[in-house]
């Protein structure tokens, strides 16, 4: 197992977090800006252990507190993301208009099933799967904050209100015929 002073990144990896740290080090959010630029540089959006390690290292921050904040701020992957990505709100005004019927078609028109779910089973938790080609990450969130438009799916950071399941299955099907 790799320790922090072996950070198993190739020179390049290490040379952009390296630059990504000295430009912001000493400012405010220095770290949360440091996370969101490491991620969006990994082409599966995502935060490897192994970037974890080298961003304490180079921090001189515990490894510890930088996977406590990566694993709070909900915009923080620690797995590989699909090329789409899909959330949908679990709130309880979404709730109540049925995102629990989003989710669930969205699961089973994916591939994703009912019963593959990080989440304890109440589906109110927080949920990513991504399907087996790669092409969707499907996610759920407490609240988007925009509970006049329930039921609220974001599909690839645009905000689509009233959702229904035939506006969620269009938006699949967008995406697949783009492709």
């Amino acid at each position: 197992m790799p320790t922090l002073l072996q950070a198993p990144l190739s020179k390049d990896e290490q040379t952009i977090i390296d630059k990504l740290v000295s430009e912001r080090m000493g400012r405010p959010g220095a770290l949360l800006g440091i996370l969101e630029a490491a991620q969006e540089r990994n082409p599966h959006n995502y935060l490897p252990l192994d970037t974890l390690r080298y961003i304490a290292l180079k921090t001189a921050t515990p490894l510890a507190r930088i996977y406590s904040v990566a694993t709070f701020y909900a915009l923080f992957n620690l797995q590989p993301q699909g090329e789409n990505t899909i959330c949908i709100c679990r709130g309880t005004a979404c709730h109540t208009r049925g995102s629990r019927n989003l989710l669930q078609g969205t699961r089973l028109d994916l591939g994703l099933g009912l019963e593959d779910s990080e989440s304890d089973g109440t589906e109110a938790d927080k949920m990513v799967l991504t399907s087996p080609d790669g092409k969707f990450t499907v996610r759920t969130v407490a609240c988007f904050g925009q509970c006049a438009m329930a039921p609220v799916v974001e599909v690839n950071h645009r905000i689509c209100g009233h959702a229904t399941e035939r506006t969620v299955r269009r938006e699949i099907a967008t995406i697949r015929g783009g492709e």
